[in-house]
């Protein structure tokens, strides 16, 4: 149907009214959600306890992170939380290498901008990552107002190992 509507499937609610719920998380199991959907579903929800609610469930889709990839090597520097991001490079059809990540956080929101952070970016060339403006998105999306300086500066870090990885590549691949 054309009208979605969101409710959250959260192991505690804090709505006493449930009917029939669309989770997008859920959707996304198996199938990788496009920063579009996320989009959407961000608008459907106008009040941001429940954008934080979803941001989190977001996180809970990220897949597990192996005990061996949370080192110092993936750690990114500039987080008030602990944040790991994890790189491989892959060859796409062409010789174009692909940067694929993986990522994980000791903080329940923070793992949720990196789901959303790994939407716009994971499985995508060097060329593709640096002609995205993440934080223009997270801008979009009302970030900009309602996280914290901490989180900011953060959120900033990542962005920057991202885009600082597919430098990187671009130059290794010339």
């Amino acid at each position: 149907s054309s009208e979605k509507r969101l409710h959250f499937c959260l192991l505690i609610s804090l709505s006493t009214s449930c009917d029939p719920i669309y989770c997008p998380w859920e959707q996304a199991q198996g199938a990788t959600m496009t920063i579009d959907e996320i989009r959407d579903n961000f608008a459907l929800l106008d009040d941001w306890d429940d954008r934080y609610r979803y941001v989190i469930e977001l996180g809970r889709t990220l897949d597990p992170m192996p005990e061996a990839e949370h080192s110092a090597a993936n750690k990114v520097q500039g987080c008030a939380s602990q944040v790991w991001l994890a790189k491989q490079i892959d060859r796409g059809d062409g010789d174009e290498p692909l940067l694929n990540y993986r990522g994980d956080s000791d903080a329940h929101i923070v793992r949720g901008l990196i789901a959303i952070l790994l939407t716009l970016y994971s499985g995508h060339t060097p060329q593709q990552i640096l002609g995205t403006d993440a934080i223009a998105v997270f801008d979009e999306f009302g970030f900009r107002e309602h996280l914290t300086p901490q989180r900011s500066n953060g959120l900033r870090a990542m962005v920057e190992r991202i885009r600082s990885d597919a430098r990187e590549a671009l130059a290794a691949a010339s």
